[in-house]
C-alpha cells in the first residue's frame, strides 16, 4: 500500500514543481510563472508542498493582504501591502490522486496557524467553480461588499470572497 501524501514546507527549489502543477491543474485559471514565484516569496512559511510517493502532487500558496483587497488573478503584487490584516490563501492545488485524502483540510489548518502566529485577523480566499461548500466546511464564510465586485471580476465566472476568522 502506498504511503499517504504528506505536507512539507515549500522551498525556493520547489517553485518549478509548483509552476508545472499549476499548469496541469488550473487550465481554466492560468497564471504567469512570475506570479506564482512572487506569491511564494511574499511569505514562504505559509506555503507548502504535498509530497506523494513519486514527488510533488500538490501545493499551497498563501501571503498577507488587506481585508477585502485580494490580488487580482494573474497580477503581480510587488510587495506585501502595509497594514496587511489577512493571510490570503491564494491557492490549494491538488492532482486528482491527492483529492479526497484530507490533505486540503490539513493545509487550511497550517495556513490558519501561520496567520494566527502573525496576529492576522482572517484567512481570506477567492472561491471559484462552486467550491463554496468545501470552504464552508473548512470554517470559511461568504463575505460580500461593493468593494469586492471589481476585484472578483478578474476571476471570470462564478467567484466568491470568503473569510475564516482567526480571533
Amino acid at each position: 500500500m502506498p504511503a499517504s501524501p504528506t505536507w512539507r514546507p515549500m522551498t525556493a527549489d520547489d517553485v518549478e514543481a509548483v509552476i508545472r502543477l499549476a499548469a496541469a491543474i488550473h487550465q481554466d485559471h492560468p497564471e504567469d510563472d512570475a506570479v506564482l514565484t512572487e506569491r511564494f516569496a511574499l511569505m514562504p512559511e505559509a506555503c507548502l508542498i504535498l509530497e506523494g510517493s513519486d514527488g510533488p502532487i500538490g501545493y499551497v500558496l498563501a501571503h498577507p493582504c488587506l481585508f477585502e483587497k485580494p490580488p487580482a488573478l494573474n497580477a503581480l503584487m510587488g510587495t506585501v501591502p502595509e497594514g496587511s490584516d489577512c493571510l490570503h490563501l491564494h491557492d490549494i492545488a491538488l492532482l486528482p490522486a491527492a483529492r479526497g485524502t484530507g490533505a486540503a483540510g490539513k493545509a487550511v489548518e497550517h495556513v490558519a496557524k501561520v496567520g494566527k502566529a502573525h496576529g492576522l485577523a482572517h484567512v481570506s480566499i477567492v472561491s471559484v467553480n462552486g467550491t463554496e461548500p468545501f470552504w464552508e466546511k473548512q470554517g470559511f464564510r461568504l463575505h460580500t461588499s461593493p468593494a469586492l465586485e471589481q476585484k472578483l471580476a478578474s476571476y471570470e465566472g462564478s467567484s466568491s470572497y470568503m473569510l475564516r476568522d482567526l480571533r
